[in-house]
C-alpha cells in the first residue's frame, strides 16, 4: 500500500507540472495569433487602425477589471477549479472570436480576456505555494511553454490564413485545439480542490471571528499592499512592460511591411522575437530567484528594448531589422520574467503573492490596455510609426525606472 501511495505522490507533481504547461501554453498564444492579421481583419471589417487596436486592448482591460476578483474566488472554489473553469471560458471565447462579423470578434475577444486574467494572476501563486524551493526553476518553465506557443502563433497564422486558405478567423479558431487538450489534462488536478475547500472553510471561520471582534484582517492586508511603494512600483512595472509588449504583438508585423517585407516575412520576424524570449526567461528566472537584488538584470533588459527600438526607427536593412529583432525579443524576455519573479520575490508568501499578482495585474494591464489603441492612433494621426516609436522609447525608459525601484531587496 506504502508503495503505491510513493507512486501516486511523485505522479502528482509530475502530472501537475504538465497541467501547468499546458495552461502556460494558452496564456499568450490566442493574442499573439492576432497581430500578423490585423491588417487582414481591418480590411475584411473595414475598421480604423485604432479600432483594430483594441483586438489586443480589449482582452488587457477585461485582466485588469476581473484581476482583483480572482483571489477571492480561488478562495471560494479553489484555485485548480479556477483555473479549469478559466481554460473552459476561453476554448468558448476563441470559438465565438471566430464566429462572423464585428460583434463576435470583439465579445469573444473580451471573453477571452476574462479566461486569461485567472490564470494569469493564480499561476503565481500556485507556484509559490506547490514548489516553494523551485520558484524561478518553475518561473522559467511556464513561462517558456508560453513563449514557445506564442512565437508559434504568430508565424503560423499568415500560412494558415493565406496559404491553407483558412481566412483569418479560421487561422485564429485553431487555438481552440489546445485549449481543448489543455482542459483534458488539468481534470486530474480537480481532486486536490477537496482539501482547498477545507482550507477556505477555515478561512472563512477565522473572517467570521474576526468580523465578530471588529477586525478585519484581510482589508488591513490587502489596503497595506495598496499602499505600499513598492508594490506599486511592481505595477508600474509590470504594465509597461506589457504595454510594450502588446504594442509589438500588435504593431511590428505592420512596421515591418511598410519598410519592404512581405507580411508572411513580417509575422515570423514576430516569431523570431518571442523565439528570443525563450532562452532569455528561463535563466532570467533561475538567476533572478538567486539574487537578492536585480538591478542589474532590470537595467539589461530595458537597455536591451531600448536599443532595440532605436534601430527599428533609424536602420531599416533586413539584417540590421533581425538584430533589432533579437534586441527586443531578448529585453522583453528580462522584463517579463523579472514582472512575474517580483510577485514571489517580494512577498513572503503565497497569498500575498496572489494579492500583489491581482493588484500589478488590474493596474498593470489597464495600463498596458491603452497602448496598442494609442498606438495605432498616433499611426493615424501621423501617418508614419516615428512618433509611436519614439513614445515607446520614452516609455521603456519609465519600465526601467520603476524596475530599478521594484527590484530592491524587500517585501511589500
Amino acid at each position: 500500500m506504502n508503495k503505491v501511495n510513493n507512486k501516486s505522490a511523485k505522479a502528482a507533481p509530475v502530472m501537475l507540472i504538465i497541467g501547468i504547461l499546458f495552461i502556460a501554453a494558452n496564456l499568450r498564444a490566442p493574442l499573439t495569433s492576432v497581430g500578423p492579421l490585423v491588417s487582414l481583419i481591418r480590411d475584411n471589417l473595414h475598421i480604423s487602425n485604432t479600432l483594430a487596436g483594441t483586438i489586443t486592448s480589449l482582452p488587457l482591460f477585461a485582466f485588469a477589471l476581473f484581476s482583483p476578483l480572482i483571489p477571492r474566488m480561488a478562495r471560494k472554489f479553489g484555485t485548480e477549479v479556477c483555473f479549469f473553469g478559466s481554460v473552459i471560458i476561453l476554448t468558448l471565447g476563441i470559438l465565438l472570436r471566430s464566429y462572423a462579423g464585428s460583434f463576435s470578434l470583439f465579445l469573444g475577444t473580451a471573453i477571452i480576456g476574462l479566461a486569461l486574467s485567472a490564470s494569469n494572476v493564480l499561476m503565481p501563486s500556485l507556484i509559490k505555494k506547490e514548489f516553494p524551493n523551485q520558484v524561478g526553476v518553475m518561473t522559467g518553465l511556464y513561462s517558456v511553454s508560453m513563449s514557445i506557443f506564442a512565437a508559434l502563433a504568430s508565424g503560423i497564422s499568415i500560412p494558415l490564413a493565406v496559404n491553407s486558405g483558412l481566412g483569418w478567423a479560421g487561422a485564429l479558431k485553431i487555438w481552440a485545439v489546445l485549449s481543448f487538450i489543455s482542459i483534458i489534462i488539468w481534470i486530474p488536478q480537480l481532486r486536490k480542490n477537496s482539501k482547498m475547500a477545507v482550507d477556505n472553510m477555515a478561512a472563512d471561520t477565522l473572517e467570521e471571528v474576526n468580523k465578530t471582534n471588529n477586525i478585519d484582517e484581510p482589508t488591513m492586508k490587502e489596503v497595506s499592499i495598496w499602499k505600499s511603494s513598492l508594490a506599486w512600483q511592481v505595477t508600474i512595472y509590470m504594465g509597461l512592460q506589457s504595454m510594450i509588449f502588446y504594442c509589438i504583438v500588435t504593431w511590428l508585423p505592420s512596421i515591418l511591411i511598410q519598410q519592404g517585407m512581405t507580411s508572411s516575412q513580417a509575422g515570423w520576424m514576430l516569431s523570431i522575437m518571442q523565439l528570443a524570449l525563450i532562452p532569455t526567461i528561463f535563466f532570467c528566472s533561475i538567476l533572478a530567484g538567486h539574487t537578492s537584488s536585480q538591478h542589474s538584470l532590470v537595467m539589461v533588459g530595458s537597455l536591451c528594448i531600448i536599443i532595440g527600438f532605436l534601430g527599428l526607427l533609424l536602420v531599416h536593412s533586413f539584417k540590421s531589422t533581425i538584430l533589432w529583432i533579437i534586441l527586443l525579443g531578448i529585453g522583453g524576455g528580462f522584463t517579463f520574467s523579472l514582472s512575474m519573479m517580483f510577485f514571489n520575490l517580494r512577498t513572503n508568501n503565497a497569498n500575498e503573492a496572489a494579492r500583489l499578482s491581482g493588484m500589478a495585474q488590474s493596474i498593470g494591464y489597464l495600463l498596458a490596455a491603452f497602448g496598442p489603441m494609442f498606438f495605432g492612433y498616433l499611426h493615424d494621426a501621423t501617418n508614419n510609426w516615428t512618433m509611436p516609436l519614439i513614445t515607446l522609447i520614452g516609455v521603456s525608459s519609465v519600465c526601467l525606472l520603476s524596475g530599478l525601484g521594484a527590484s530592491r531587496n524587500l517585501s511589500v
